[in-house]
């Protein structure tokens, strides 16, 4: 079984009710998390996972709000690490290693603070950047995790993960409009994570920078037609731009529901959908 946890549901536009763009794949006894929004570690924490229990960071693409709490992470990690330290496992498209390590130049005066202060930190934190357009990605642990591009366009590259374990298959995708990748990686898998928004209400509001985002983005119509068109048993969507008010998903799920025949899950952060024995 591979269990998903939507952690963050929302979007660049703060919003009180909802942690910027997160999602935790949990299969066995490992732990992968996806993106790394505002608010990522409080909702992690509620989940019952610490950042010291991560197998790996997934990051889709370098938009800032999927990367704004990636030094938070990394922090974290390390501070609340009392054996050896491991380093913290971080994959994402071309570019991440970069800004990773402008991340760690950022901590640098909180790192020294922290070895200067605790005998028992005299490292600073341990990280290992993967970078990857295609293919498997190289971890250790029993999760199969693999990548292909997808088209968030002039945002590139970006990528979606494809988590295999078992006989059950989940797919997340960032931000991106429908394309070969996504449906290369979809093949075959049981559940598929999307972002969407809904077009039919940003293209009404007069404002160019927010109808800006229709292009390079999926709406709840055409994520369900990359779900229905793979075969998936279970669409779980996320990332609502506008959101909607907590208990008021209907309305998306019918939308949904006119292009996707399976079982359609949406909510408020801390949503679990299970996927598989």
């Amino acid at each position: 079984m591979i269990t998903i946890t939507l952690l963050g549901t929302g979007s660049p536009i703060p919003d009180p009710n909802r942690a910027g763009p997160a999602t935790l794949i949990q299969a066995g006894e490992e732990n992968y998390l996806v993106d790394a929004g505002r608010g990522v570690l409080m909702r992690l924490s509620a989940a019952g996972c610490g950042a010291n229990m991560l197998n790996g960071v997934l990051i889709t693409h370098l938009h800032s709000d999927h990367i704004t709490d990636l030094n938070d992470v990394i922090t974290s990690a390390w501070i609340t690490t009392f054996a050896e330290q491991k380093p913290l496992q971080i994959i994402g498209p071309p570019g991440t290693k970069e800004i990773v390590d402008r991340l760690l130049h950022f901590l640098s005066f909180d790192i020294k603070y922290r070895i200067d202060h605790h005998e028992d930190l005299n490292e600073p934190p341990a990280v290992t950047v993967t970078e990857i357009e295609s293919g498997v990605v190289e971890l250790e642990g029993n999760v199969r995790i693999s990548t292909e591009p997808t088209d968030h366009r002039p945002v590139a590259p970006t990528i979606a993960f494809r988590f295999d374990y078992g006989n059950d298959a989940v797919v997340v995708a960032g931000d991106t409009i429908p394309c070969a990748g996504l449906d290369k990686l979809c093949n075959g898998a049981k559940g598929l994570v999307h972002t969407v928004i809904r077009k039919d209400i940003i293209e009404n509001i007069p404002l160019q920078r927010l109808q800006d985002v229709c292009d390079y983005h999926s709406s709840v119509e055409e994520a369900s037609q990359t779900a229905e068109r793979a075969g998936i048993e279970t669409l779980t969507l996320t990332h609502y731009v506008p959101a909607f008010p907590s208990g008021q998903e209907e309305e998306w799920r019918e939308i949904a529901a006119q292009y996707f025949s399976g079982t359609i899950e949406l909510g408020d952060d801390l949503h679990r959908v299970e996927i598989g024995e």
